[in-house]
C-alpha cells in the first residue's frame, strides 16, 4: 500500500545544545524510511508523517510542501533546522492553493501534537482589548524590554535589554532559564546587560518582567504602555 503514496515527514528531537531541533523531509515508502531513520538516528526521538487519503500528493507536490514547511519553520525560529533549503516545485496556482490548504492542516496538527514548529510568535499575540498594544518594562538602571501578551504567555521582542546582575530575589528557575538562553545565543552579553537576539516567549508576564529586571517582579504592574498604563488595566 505504501508504494502508491507520498508522505511528508518531520523528525523532532534535541540539538547539540539541547535546543528543540527538527528535520523536514519526504518519503514514498514509510516503512523503509522509518527503518533508514532508525538506523541513522541522530538527534530525533519522535517522527510525524502526513499523507493524503485520496492520493493527490505526488513527488512534485511533496517537494513543494517540503520547501514551504522549511520556509515556515525558519521564519518561526522556534526549532533548530540544520538542513539545506529544499527545492520548490513549479506548480499551477490551483495546485498551490490546494497544497496551502493541506499545509494549514499540517500546522494545526503539528501544534496539536505539542510542537509549535511552524507557528511564528507574532501569530500567538492576543487579539482582544490589548489590540496589538506594545508594553514596556524598564528601570532606572537601564533595563528596557518591550513585548506583548501571547496565547502562550508573554513575548519579549528582539533587542530588548535585560539586567545582567541578578538580585537575591531572583528565583532559581528564572536564573536557570536566563543561563540557558545565554548558552543558546538567545541572550548576548553587552556590558551590564543582556541583549535579546530574537523574539522570545515566557510563560507569563511576571516571568518576563522578572527575567528583564533580574529580580522578583509582578508582570501586570511592571509592563506598561508608552503612556504608562499598566498591563493589569487590560484585564489580561
Amino acid at each position: 500500500m505504501f508504494n502508491t503514496f507520498f508522505f511528508q515527514h518531520l523528525l523532532i528531537g534535541k540539538g547539540e545544545n539541547n535546543e528543540d531541533a527538527a528535520y523536514i523531509g519526504e518519503a514514498e515508502v514509510v516503512a523503509d524510511r522509518l527503518l533508514q531513520q532508525i538506523a541513522n538516528k541522530d538527534f530525533w526521538n519522535e517522527a510525524i508523517f502526513f499523507g493524503s487519503k485520496d492520493k493527490y500528493l505526488n513527488k512534485a507536490s511533496i517537494k513543494y510542501l517540503e520547501n514551504r514547511l522549511h520556509e515556515l519553520a525558519i521564519k518561526a525560529g522556534r526549532y533548530s533546522i540544520n538542513q539545506n533549503t529544499p527545492t520548490r516545485s513549479e506548480l499551477s496556482e490551483a495546485e498551490q492553493a490546494e497544497l496551502e490548504e493541506f499545509l494549514a492542516h499540517v500546522k494545526v496538527l503539528t501544534a496539536t501534537l505539542g510542537h509549535k514548529l511552524f507557528e511564528a510568535l507574532e501569530e500567538t499575540i492576543e487579539d482582544n482589548a490589548v489590540q496589538n498594544q506594545i508594553f514596556y518594562c524598564r528601570n532606572g538602571a537601564g533595563a528596557d524590554s518591550k513585548g506583548s501578551p501571547s496565547t502562550e504567555g508573554f513575548i519579549i521582542y528582539k533587542d530588548s535589554l535585560l539586567m545582567a546582575n541578578e538580585q537575591p530575589s531572583l528565583t532559581n528557575s528564572i536564573s536557570s532559564e536566563r543561563q540557558k538562553m545565554l548558552s543558546e545565543g538567545i541572550l548576548k552579553i553587552e556590558g551590564d546587560y543582556y541583549r535579546l537576539t530574537k523574539d522570545y516567549i515566557f510563560t507569563s508576564s511576571s516571568r518576563a518582567a522578572t527575567a528583564t529586571l533580574a529580580r522578583s517582579a509582578s508582570g501586570p504592574l511592571e509592563w506598561k504602555t508608552a503612556e504608562g498604563i499598566q498591563l493589569k488595566s487590560f484585564n489580561i
